[in-house]
């Protein structure tokens, strides 16, 4: 069961935001904010991170054995090409974000505010690469951090710049939603998913996620900029990109 996600709320939830004319998606705007500063904060990393002392349910001293952590257990069989969402995707909120949901994907497990334990495949990382971004904009973001960031500089400069943002202003961002996917590289070691993004005015934007398997888990790659994605672009269709039929 998943305590932190509200399955029942129909309004779609704070996903993205624009100053001026840089535009970034909500679920992935703390990143993308972060990233047109990270020059400036790069060497200071005063706000690094200070959960680290504390136990999460992907927090180990062998980031990358391949065994679960207790209590996860995925069917990770299926290789097929991700040409389709999940049969069985539904849609909560997690983080203020309308995200998909899959028994058979992940996440399977909460632990606190984390939402983890994705399945060892293609639609296992595309989950991945939509749920951990979107719990970025709560409160709890430093233990989701901890434990769903692969640990090195780009995270210590992801919290540095994280730290200097006003959650409320994260949180009063506007309404836009996940649209669609496009998995571009998969391994069972790395993966790469697009993310097509829709603006409450209509127009798309597009960005992608590296993700790394590590700790037993899927976990986002951050770039040594501290971003956790690429550069937001403008898409001129939903072209070569898998719908999300919400």
């Amino acid at each position: 069961m998943f305590t932190s996600v509200d399955e029942g709320e129909d309004r779609p939830a704070p996903f993205w935001r624009q100053r001026g004319r840089l535009i970034a998606a909500a679920f992935l705007a703390v990143a993308f904010v972060m990233s047109l500063v990270a020059v400036a904060t790069r060497e200071n990393t005063a706000g690094q991170l200070t959960t680290t002392v504390a136990s999460g349910p992907l927090t180990r001293s062998a980031t990358d054995t391949p065994h679960r952590p207790e209590g996860c257990d995925t069917d990770d069989r299926d290789r097929t090409a991700s040409s389709a969402p999940p049969m069985d995707v539904r849609w909560g909120t997690v983080g203020g974000t309308r995200v998909p949901l899959s028994a058979a994907s992940g996440p399977t497990r909460t632990t606190g505010p984390v939402l983890w334990c994705f399945a060892r495949t293609r639609m296992g990382a595309v989950m991945a690469a939509h749920v951990i971004p979107a719990q970025m904009t709560s409160a709890n973001w430093r233990a989701v951090t901890r434990d769903q960031v692969v640990a090195g500089f780009g995270r210590d400069l992801y919290v540095s710049q994280r730290s200097s943002l006003s959650q409320g202003g994260l949180e009063s961002s506007r309404n836009g939603t996940y649209a669609g996917f496009l998995l571009s590289q998969f391994t069972t070691t790395r993966a790469t998913v697009g993310v097509l993004i829709k603006s409450p005015e209509g127009p798309y934007f597009k960005t992608s996620v590296s993700l790394r398997w590590s700790g037993g888990d899927w976990k986002v790659m951050p770039g040594n900029d501290g971003s956790l994605h690429t550069e937001m672009s403008a898409a001129s269709s939903t072209d070569g990109f898998v719908l999300w039929k919400v």
